[in-house]
C-alpha cells in the first residue's frame, strides 16, 4: 500500500546518525543523500528524513506512529536500545509483549530527536 514514509527533521546530520543506528539493527543500510534528504531503502519500501522544503520548523504529528517490522523481540530490543543511545527517548510502556485487539505483539516505542514516534513491532507466529 505504501511506497514510502518521510518525516521532517530539524538537524539532518544528527537525524541521519540516529536513523543509521536505529535502522541498522533491522538490516537497513545507512541513508543515501539526495539534496536536503536521506533515503533508507528496503525490499518492502522506503523511509526518508528531510528538512522541511518550505523552510518552516520540522514538527512531529500528534497521534502519529511509524511502525517498523522486526523479526524477533531481541531485534526489537536492539532497535530500541540503538535509538536511545543515538539520541532518542523512550515513550509508552517499556518494550515487551502486549495483548490486545490486534493479538499478542511485541512492541518497543521511542521518539526520534525531533519527537517523531516510532515503534518496533514483532508478531510471533500463532501456536499450531
Amino acid at each position: 500500500m505504501f511506497s514510502h514514509v518521510m518525516v521532517g527533521v530539524s538537524d539532518l546530520e544528527k537525524s541521519k546518525r540516529f536513523y543509521d543506528a536505529l535502522l541498522g539493527t533491522i538490516g537497513v543500510a545507512p541513508g543515501v543523500a539526495n539534496k536536503n534528504r536521506y533515503f533508507y531503502r528496503s525490499p518492502t519500501g522506503t523511509f526518508a528524513i528531510s528538512t522541511p522544503i518550505d523552510g518552516a520548523p520540522a514538527t512531529h504529528g500528534n497521534g502519529s506512529t511509524i511502525g517498523f517490522l522486526v523479526q524477533s523481540p531481541e531485534q526489537g530490543d536492539a532497535f530500541h536500545a540503538a535509538g536511545i543511545a543515538a539520541g532518542g527517548t523512550t515513550c509508552e510502556d517499556p518494550p515487551g509483549f502486549r495483548d490486545g485487539p490486534a493479538g499478542h505483539l511485541y512492541l518497543a516505542y521511542l521518539r526520534d530527536p525531533d519527537g517523531n514516534k516510532l515503534c518496533a513491532l514483532h508478531r510471533p507466529p500463532k501456536p499450531a
